[in-house]
């Protein structure tokens, strides 16, 4: 994809992701993730309702006159964004593939958290760090992180989403709201998200195909992993092939929700020709 071809999509991936997160998510993403606590803001003569444990003492005694304090919620977070860029996400059986959704999705949560003035920072991961774009605020630097997600090309094609977790806890010291992106077809990572979870806000986005469920009866098949790079003959017109392939996908679905539950983390579980809108809309409104 030359320079071109990139700037385009990206400014593409932008008016779409940019629109729903001004008109859709903004409002929900705030209600949704609290800031870290309440500062002080000014302090305003007493008004009948107000907390009396509020009063200012000081200046009331100063005034002759009831003063209380006014705090304001102190709203500065700082979203991380894990992208997994291995193999399998270079897959779909519709329009676009796994990594395009997860894409737009990770743009989406980038310009509802600056319009909060929150910061964003990115790791992209195979079963390496393949990338650390450091949390920072603004436009142009959302459209960084849009242009990594767009063009990066890993050296690795595997997945090891507990390597990226332990490398967040090493990067991120403080609380942050942290959205772990991929088909989770990893080995074991529990026990680095039941300690990471325990810091930070985690939610788990699964993006998956319907043929990653479902193989149709088509014969004799190719079948190629993207992530081992090994191939196979498999005969699909066989019932028990065809229960074993759906039978393992089930299994890797059930790891996720389980996991993620067990460890107090958020679940977003989707299919690829799903819409990813009403996906995170009922998933703010939920929390």
């Amino acid at each position: 994809m030359d320079t071109k071809e990139i700037l385009k999509k990206v400014k593409k991936i932008e008016i779409k992701t940019k629109r729903l997160s001004d008109h859709i998510f903004s409002g929900e993403y705030h209600t949704s993730f609290k800031g870290k606590g309440m500062t002080f803001s000014e302090v305003r003569q007493y008004q009948f309702g107000d907390d009396v444990r509020a009063i200012d003492w000081n200046v009331t005694a100063r005034y002759n006159e009831p003063y209380i304090k006014v705090f304001e919620e102190e709203r500065e977070l700082t979203m991380m964004l894990l992208v997994d860029v291995s193999g399998s996400g270079n897959f779909g059986s519709t329009d676009e593939f796994k990594k395009d959704i997860i894409a737009e999705i990770a743009a989406t949560l980038a310009f509802s958290a600056t319009q909060n003035n929150d910061k964003i920072g990115l790791i992209l991961f195979s079963d390496e760090i393949e990338l650390f774009i450091p949390p920072k605020k603004g436009k142009t630097h959302v459209l960084r992180i849009i242009r990594e997600l767009v063009d990066f090309k890993p050296k690795s094609s595997k997945t090891d989403v507990a390597m990226a977790l332990e490398y967040l806890s090493k990067v991120i010291k403080k609380k942050a709201i942290v959205f772990i992106m991929s088909d989770f077809i990893t080995p074991s990572y529990e026990r680095t998200l039941k300690i990471s979870a325990k810091k930070h806000d985690i939610t788990g986005i699964r993006v998956y195909d319907e043929r990653e469920k479902e193989l149709p009866n088509v014969g004799i098949i190719n079948i190629y992993d993207a992530e081992t790079k090994e191939e196979k003959l498999i005969n699909t017109a066989s019932e028990h092939v065809r229960k074993s392939y759906t039978a393992n996908f089930l299994k890797q679905e059930d790891e996720f929700v389980k996991t993620f539950q067990k460890c107090g983390a958020g679940i977003i579980n989707m299919r690829l020709d799903e819409s990813y809108v009403k996906k995170l809309l009922g998933y703010f409104k939920a929390r």
